[in-house]
This record gives C-alpha cells, structure tokens and sequence, in this order.
C-alpha cells in the first residue's frame, strides 16, 4: 500500500508540474501578447497616427502676415475757412497699413494721385466739424476710401488696411 499511496503521490506531483508549467506558458503567451500590442501601437503613433491628427493641423489657421506701413511723405497742409470766414490751416501725417507688398508698391506708383484726392479731401472740410474725435474719424474713413478706391483700381484682392494719423494739427 505504501507503493500505492506512494505512487499517488507521484502522480499528483507530476499533475502540479504540468499545471505548474502550464501557468509559465500562460504567462509567457500573455507578456508576449501584450509587448507585439505595445510594439505595434508604438509603430502606430510614431510612424504617422491617423489622419486625425493631420486634419486638426491643418485647420489651425496661419497667422496673419506682419503688417507693414507707408508714410504719405511730405506732410499734407491744407488752408481751409471756418464757420466765421477765418482762414485756417490743418496739417496731418499719414501712414497706410497693409500685409501686402504689392499693396505698397501700388500706393508708391499712384502716389502723385493719391496725394491730390486727399488734398482735396482734406481742403473741404469744415474747421468746426474736426474738433471732435468723430470729426477726425470720420475724416479718417473718408481719406481710406479714397486711397482704397485708387489701390483698387489695379488690385482687386489686396487692399490698404487701415490709415493711421501721426499727425493732426489745426490751426
């Protein structure tokens, strides 16, 4: 009987063996599982990701070229009368804002004619009416859309920004 008690033990120790062994294998099966997952997911984002990622990119917008400006040299000095027949005299500095470097070379070239309309401009205004910060703002507006207009004429997709004075006198 000690055989046979003997002989179950040995069975027994040879069925946790297998077992035992069997465990190392699932383990082994389930590292390697999960580093060929990790490899390939790694090959995944590193050699391009989806497409995804490449279409938020793209939908960023670019920032805005830098703004650049013309000096509409010399000073504008005009003689206009007030209200009461005085004469009076306004003297203003101007710089146009554009992104476009085909925008100034165009202001450049039509400068002579730039220059007379907003003479002008500038020499039919009322003394009364620039006073107030509306006055000058609206005479602002005014004088960008003179110069748009001329710009326009040679340039239908690129325009004159902004016009800025550095310099507003009356007197």
């Amino acid at each position: 009987m000690a055989e046979k008690g003997k002989g179950k033990d040995e069975a027994k120790a040879a069925d946790d063996g297998a077992k035992g062994g069997g465990k190392k294998l699932i383990i082994i099966g389930a590292l390697a599982g999960v580093l060929v997952a990790g490899g390939g997911g790694a090959a995944f984002f590193l050699m391009g990701g989806s497409d995804e990622a490449e279409v938020a990119e793209a939908a960023e917008p670019a920032p805005p070229p830098e703004a650049m400006y013309v000096p509409l040299d010399p000073a504008f000095v005009v003689n206009f009368r007030d209200a009461g027949g005085k004469t009076r005299f306004l003297k203003l500095e101007l710089n146009a804002m554009t992104r476009d470097q085909a925008v100034i070379d165009t202001v450049n070239k039509h400068m002579p004619v730039i220059r007379n309309n907003l003479v002008l401009l500038f020499s039919k205004q009322e003394f009364e009416a620039l006073i107030p910060l509306e006055g000058k703002e609206k005479l602002r507006e005014q004088a960008l859309g003179e110069i748009r207009t001329i710009v326009g004429t040679e340039l239908a997709d690129a325009t004159v920004e902004d016009l800025l004075f550095t310099s507003f006198v009356m007197q």
